[in-house]
């Protein structure tokens, strides 16, 4: 019984034409591990460098607890100054992790580091990306981007182990209903197959990003990641040309997160055991009848 992963492509380099064909227009992820070579920030952002220009904001921490059934699923488990944060991930392995950090609200001038890949598909959102921090051994949980967006992920002073499934895959990973995260009772890189059966079989990649890599990973892609040492990304993001997707995304940011927010804050336990338990027989389901 496993789950069987092949390797992401990966190029150093790519032409418009053949990334548009390739992997843009067939929703394949992508590693490209030159896209970043003309970006200042290649070299310039340090751990010391990013402390020096946002080191003392009060920042939001995640850990790999499972969510809080009253809380939305972006609730904190703490916080603490940025500066300090970057201290302990150099020092040590820890689950922390920052999670859609905005430094470059605080330091406008780091637009001026990074380039979006333009070059290669248009559609970027705005000029403001998401960071990541996380500590050594910490882990983002397996789910799949609510707005929909294709996603440009470049990893920067360590390196992060990454496993992505195709979207034919979402019953069958255990997908939690109203939401685009899975159950977090199982270890994707080690599953309790007897526990979790509808996982033996399925089909994904897996990679190791290294300072500098950035992977394309194409609309509603399902991620998991785990950082290997402490270290930092940043994920630029472009629509997808699908109006259905845009639709599906705005319906995902309104109405299905209000909803389920107002439900956790109501039901709480018994929603989340509700949604935990639909989840299980979808995915058995899909099992049974041989789903995708």
């Amino acid at each position: 019984m496993s789950i069987k992963l092949t390797p992401i492509d990966s190029v150093d380099n790519i032409s418009k034409e053949d990334f548009v064909n390739n992997y843009l227009n067939p929703r394949k992820p992508l590693i490209i591990r030159k896209a970043t070579e003309t970006w200042p920030a290649l070299q310039k952002w340090t751990f010391e460098y990013l402390k020096e220009v946002v080191g003392d904001k009060t920042v939001p921490l995640y850990n790999s607890s499972k969510a809080d059934p009253s809380k939305a699923i972006n609730a904190s488990a703490s916080e603490m100054k940025f500066g300090d944060y970057i201290d302990l991930i150099q020092k040590q392995p820890t689950d922390l992790r920052i999670f859609l950090f905005d430094p470059i609200k605080h330091a406008p001038k780091l637009l001026d580091d990074y380039r979006s890949p333009s070059d290669l598909m248009g559609g970027f959102l705005d000029k403001y990306p998401n960071m990541f921090f996380g500590g050594a051994g910490s882990v983002t949980f397996l789910h799949y981007d609510i707005d929909l967006a294709h996603i440009f992920h470049t990893h920067f002073n360590g390196r992060k182990h990454v496993i992505l499934f195709d979207q034919k895959w979402t019953e069958r990973l255990y997908c939690i209903p109203f939401a685009t995260y899975a159950l977090e009772d199982y270890d994707i890189e080690n599953p309790d197959f007897t526990k979790f059966p509808a996982l033996d079989g399925i089909e994904g990649q897996e990679a190791i990003l290294e300072h500098g890599d950035t992977l394309f990973m194409p609309t509603g892609y399902w991620h998991w990641m785990k950082y290997l040492t402490g270290s930092f990304s940043i994920s630029l993001r472009a629509w997808d040309k699908s109006w259905a997707i845009k639709a599906q995304s705005l319906y995902n940011l309104t109405i299905q997160r209000k909803f389920d927010n107002m439900m956790k804050a109501r039901f709480k336990k018994g929603y989340m055991d509700w949604k935990e338990n639909l989840a299980i027989k979808r995915a058995h389901n899909a099992l049974a009848t041989g789903k995708p």
